[in-house]
């Protein structure tokens, strides 16, 4: 019985190390974009070629328009992995769960009359 145990146990941890790994491998970087040096230069012409038409986009009175591009949900997740034994039978069992929460994030550009970035947020 003992020897499942064991067995159960080391299984447990190759699972648990295969699982990090694939995540840690899966996820891909891009590199940041610093809004701050592209205000006054940057165009609606070019956050259109870059991001894709605006999500949402609004032209206000003073000639500058207002645009919101979603960038991607927030979410929460988790990973478990647990053992068992009962009698001379051993288990394991990897679960993985993804929740809602969280919301949207949003890119907000602003452009000027001349369609120049003039602020930018992020929430």
């Amino acid at each position: 019985m003992n020897r499942f145990r064991w067995r159960a146990a080391g299984f447990a941890l190759l699972a648990f190390l295969a699982g990090a790994l694939l995540l840690g491998t899966g996820c891909k970087t891009t590199p940041k974009v610093d809004w701050d040096n592209r205000v006054g230069t940057y165009t609606f012409d070019q956050a259109v070629a870059e991001l894709g038409p605006p999500d949402k986009s609004a032209k206000l009175s003073d000639g500058k328009t207002v645009t919101e591009w979603v960038t991607g949900h927030q979410s929460s997740s988790g990973l478990s992995i647990g053992t068992g034994v009962f009698g001379s039978h051993g288990g394991v069992s990897v679960g993985q769960s993804v929740g809602s929460g969280g919301g949207v994030r949003v890119l907000r550009l602003v452009f000027d009359a001349e369609n120049k970035l003039v602020s930018w947020a992020r929430n």
